[in-house]
C-alpha cells in the first residue's frame, strides 16, 4: 500500500514537472516574434525584438513617450495614434480614451504589445526628450511626509525646460523590489539653473518609487530620469493669475514664481496652499518672501483641519470660497492647479462659476 502511494506521488510529480516544462517552452515559443518594424511618422524605422509593450519598446530605443504612471494603464499619458499592427482596442484602453480618440486611432502605448510590424505617429516633439544621469546632491526634509531631492546633471550635460514641466524618475531595485519602476515627479527648481534639478516628493503609503526615495535614497547616488515633459506651463500673457495646489503640488508653482523673479512680471498673482494642519506647511517663509520680490503677489495657506492647539489664525476649510477675494476681472484670469484629480475637479467647477473661462484653466492632476 505504501509503495503505491509513493508510486502515485512520483508520478504526479512527474506529470506536473512535465507540464511545467511544456509551458515553458510554449510561453518562449509564443513570445518569440523575432525582429518586427516600428515605423514612426512614416520617416523612420526601428528594428526591435517583438515581445515587448510599444512604450518599453521604444523607451528601449531612447525614445521617451511621456507615461506618469510608469506604465501600469492608470494615467492615460502615453497616448499615440497606430495606423496599423497595434491590434485590438483592449477593454484596460477603453476608460483611458474618448470616443473621438478611439475612432482616430489613437492607443496607449504601455497597453499594445509589439507582436509584429507596426506604424504609428507621435509629436515630433518627443525626440527632445532625453535620459539624464545625475548624482543626488541633496536631501531636505521639508515635513514628516515630503523631502526636497537636488540631482546634479553628470558629465556637463544641462537640461532645457519650462517652469511647471516634469520629469519621469527611474528607481532603482531595493528591498523586495527587484525591478525597477518609473514615476512622474513635477520640477520644483527654475530653468534659469539648467545643471541640476530640485524636485519635491510626498511619500505614498506602499509607493515603490516614493518609498525608495525616502527610505533608501542617500546623497551621492547614481539616478536617471527622463525628460522634460508635459504641457503644463506659464503661459506669457498679462492675464491675473490664481495658483491653487497643496501638498507636493507646490512644486510646479514654486518653479513658475522662482522663474518670474528671474524674468520680472507685473501680473496680480495670488497663491492658495490648501493643507490639513500646521505640520503639513512648508516653505511658508520663502513664499511669504515673494511678497517682496513682486508688486501684487499674494500667499494664501488653507488649512482644512487645524487643530485648537495649533493656534491656527489663518484661513480654514476649503480654498474654493476665498477665490472670490482674489479674482477681479474673471476674463482676464488664468489658474495654474496642481494637485489630486479629486482636488483638480472641484477647484475647475469653482473657478467656472466665478466666470473664469475653462480654456483659462491649465493643470497637472496627479493620483
Amino acid at each position: 500500500m505504501l509503495a503505491r502511494i509513493l508510486f502515485d506521488i512520483a508520478l504526479m510529480s512527474a506529470i506536473g514537472v512535465t507540464l511545467a516544462l511544456i509551458m515553458v517552452i510554449a510561453q518562449r515559443w509564443l513570445s518569440n516574434y523575432g525582429e518586427v518594424t516600428v515605423n514612426i511618422n512614416g520617416k523612420r524605422d526601428l528594428k526591435v525584438k517583438g515581445g515587448n509593450s510599444l512604450l518599453a519598446t521604444l523607451s528601449d530605443s531612447q525614445i521617451f513617450i511621456p507615461s506618469a504612471c510608469g506604465g501600469r494603464g492608470s494615467c492615460g499619458a502615453c497616448k499615440c495614434q497606430v495606423h496599423e499592427g497595434g491590434g485590438p482596442l483592449l477593454p484596460t484602453e477603453r476608460p483611458l480614451l474618448s470616443k473621438p480618440e478611439q475612432a482616430d486611432n489613437i492607443r496607449l502605448a504601455c497597453q499594445i504589445k509589439v507582436k509584429s510590424d507596426i506604424k504609428i505617429q507621435i509629436p515630433e516633439e518627443i525626440f527632445n526628450i532625453r535620459r539624464f544621469p545625475s548624482v543626488i546632491e541633496e536631501i531636505i526634509d521639508y515635513t514628516y511626509d515630503i523631502k526636497g531631492i537636488t540631482f546634479k546633471l553628470q558629465d556637463g550635460v544641462t537640461i532645457d525646460f519650462k517652469a511647471g514641466q516634469y520629469v519621469q524618475l527611474e528607481t532603482m531595485p531595493y528591498g523586495k523590489v527587484k525591478q525597477k519602476v518609473v514615476r512622474a515627479y513635477s520640477i520644483s527648481s527654475k530653468p534659469e539653473i539648467n545643471d541640476r534639478i530640485q524636485l519635491i516628493i510626498r511619500l505614498v503609503p506602499e509607493g515603490i518609487c516614493s518609498t525608495w526615495v525616502h527610505k533608501f535614497l542617500q546623497v551621492g547616488d547614481k539616478v536617471n530620469f527622463t525628460g522634460p515633459y508635459g504641457d503644463f506651463y506659464l503661459r506669457d500673457t498679462e492675464a491675473d493669475i490664481l495658483f491653487v495646489a497643496g501638498g507636493s503640488g507646490k512644486a510646479p508653482i514654486k518653479s513658475m514664481l522662482e522663474h518670474l523673479q528671474e524674468v520680472g512680471t507685473n501680473r496680480k498673482m495670488t497663491y492658495f496652499f490648501g493643507a490639513r494642519t500646521t505640520k503639513d506647511l512648508y516653505l511658508s517663509e520663502e513664499f511669504r518672501n515673494f511678497e517682496n520680490v513682486f508688486d501684487d503677489f499674494l500667499y494664501v495657506p488653507v488649512l482644512s483641519h487645524p487643530s485648537a492647539e495649533e493656534n491656527w489664525d489663518g484661513r480654514t476649510g476649503f480654498v474654493m470660497p476665498y477665490f472670490k477675494e482674489a479674482i477681479r476681472d474673471p476674463q482676464n484670469t488664468e489658474a495654474y492647479l496642481c494637485g489630486s484629480p479629486g482636488m483638480i475637479s472641484a477647484v475647475t467647477k469653482s473657478l467656472i462659476e466665478h466666470g473664469i473661462p475653462e480654456d483659462k484653466i491649465y493643470f497637472d492632476s496627479f493620483g
